[in-house]
């Protein structure tokens, strides 16, 4: 769905692309955020101010709608994504025969679904229009999503669970506590993350790829570091 070496190194994704997770080092990689991300920060690189999500109501909430989606819950969703240019289908839950489940507000789906899923009842249906800075930015996603594409979403809330406050990655992995992430830090937790996993082969031998991956995507300065700031991933606002 929403996620995707492309595809399996982004932070955030819609099957193929994908919101979904299909394998150990994407799982990491998002861990450590990817999409939340993939998309671009606030500003993209033309220095533009981060541009609008617009949210259509579809289906209203139903009238004795007691709990609406916050931070930290577990949502199903099922959803049909869309290229906003062209209409062309990219991905859909339905396709799979099941919703998809994720945490609001951990990092694990694109900006544009955190932040036009909030406030949603069961049984509400919306039209989400993204533009790329909230998607996957200038980079796309695979062979699915092109740079720079805006996409839309019609999505149905199925249910809503729960959930944890996710850890703060950002700190397990600022060994020093600098407030700055270092290739080596980011390697060493990658490393740990693999052998918790008891999948270290094949994570390894792609090791190095993965870093520059991440890099590329969070370190939006180019500096060397992922500060706090930069890192999409799950951390706390206190630093």
């Amino acid at each position: 769905m929403i996620i995707t070496l492309c595809n399996r190194f982004l932070w955030s994704t819609p099957s193929g692309t994908s919101v979904l997770r299909p394998n150990l080092e994407l799982e990491i990689y998002f861990i450590i955020k990817t999409a939340s991300s993939h998309g671009d920060n606030d500003e993209d690189q033309n220095g533009a101010a981060g541009e609008a999500i617009s949210i259509e109501i579809l289906t209203p909430p139903p009238e004795d709608c007691e709990r609406k989606s916050k931070k930290n819950d577990v949502l199903s969703m099922h959803y049909v994504g869309t290229l906003t240019e062209s209409g062309k289908k990219f991905d859909a839950s339905m396709d799979r025969g099941q919703p998809f489940e994720f945490q609001l507000g951990a990092g694990q789906v694109i900006k544009g679904w955190e932040e036009g899923l909030m406030d949603m009842c069961v049984g509400e249906k919306r039209k989400l229009t993204i533009p790329a800075s909230k998607g996957y930015g200038s980079t796309g996603a695979g062979d699915t999503i092109p740079p720079n594409a805006g996409l839309t979403f019609e999505v149905e809330l199925i249910e809503i669970k729960d959930g944890q406050a996710p850890p703060n990655v950002f700190k397990e992995i600022d060994e020093n506590e600098d407030q700055f992430l270092s290739q080596e830090e980011v390697s060493n937790y990658l490393k740990k993350q693999a052998e918790k996993a008891d999948d270290s082969g094949e994570m390894m031998e792609q090791h190095n790829e993965i870093i520059t991956q991440i890099f590329e995507h969070e370190d939006q300065d180019k500096d060397g570091l992922i500060s706090h700031e930069e890192f999409s991933g799950p951390k706390h606002d206190e630093l």
